[in-house]
C-alpha cells in the first residue's frame, strides 16, 4: 500500500498525516484532473452548501431525510420522486455553488465539485433508515465552526 502525505490537510491545519493511497495511478489521474487545489469546505462554505441543499429540496418539493456537509464531501439522503438521480445531483451542485458565490465564499469561475458523484437508489424503508443513520451518526463528530 502506498502512503502519501496529505498536502491539503497539512496546508490548512498545520498537521501532517500520511494517508493510504490504494491505487497510485488513480490518485495521480484524479489529481491531474483538478482545476485548482483541492477544495476545503470551511464552516462558512459548509453553511452555504447546507442552506442550498435545504432550499433546493424545498423548491422542488423533495423530501430531505438527512444531510452532512463535511470538509471535503457531502452526504445527502433525499426522496426525489420520479426525477433522475443525475438531475438531483446536478441541482444540488449548481445551487450550492450559486449560494457559496452569493455568500462570498467561492470566487473561482469553475465549479468546486467533481464531475460525477455517488448516487444510490434506496429501494425499501430499511435501506433508507440505514442511509440516514450513516449520514447522521456515521460521519464522526460535528465539525467546529472556527476555521
Amino acid at each position: 500500500m502506498v502512503m502519501r502525505e496529505a498536502q491539503s490537510i497539512a496546508s490548512t491545519t498545520g498537521i501532517k498525516r500520511l494517508l493510504p493511497v490504494a491505487n497510485e495511478k488513480r490518485y495521480e489521474h484524479n489529481r491531474a484532473m483538478l482545476k485548482g487545489e483541492p477544495v476545503r469546505l470551511d464552516a462558512k462554505r459548509r453553511s452555504s452548501v447546507e442552506s442550498a441543499i435545504r432550499e433546493t429540496c424545498s423548491i422542488r418539493t423533495w423530501i430531505l431525510h438527512a444531510v452532512s456537509v463535511r470538509t471535503n464531501h457531502v452526504h445527502i439522503v433525499v426522496s426525489i420522486g420520479l426525477k433522475k438521480p443525475d438531475t438531483a445531483l446536478n441541482a444540488f451542485k449548481a445551487n450550492a455553488t450559486r449560494q457559496m458565490r452569493q455568500d462570498g465564499t467561492w470566487k473561482p469561475q469553475y465549479s468546486p465539485w467533481v464531475d460525477k458523484g455517488s448516487k444510490r437508489n434506496l429501494w425499501n424503508e430499511r435501506s433508507v433508515a440505514e442511509a440516514i443513520d450513516y449520514v447522521v451518526n456515521g460521519q464522526g463528530d460535528d465539525l467546529p465552526d472556527f476555521d
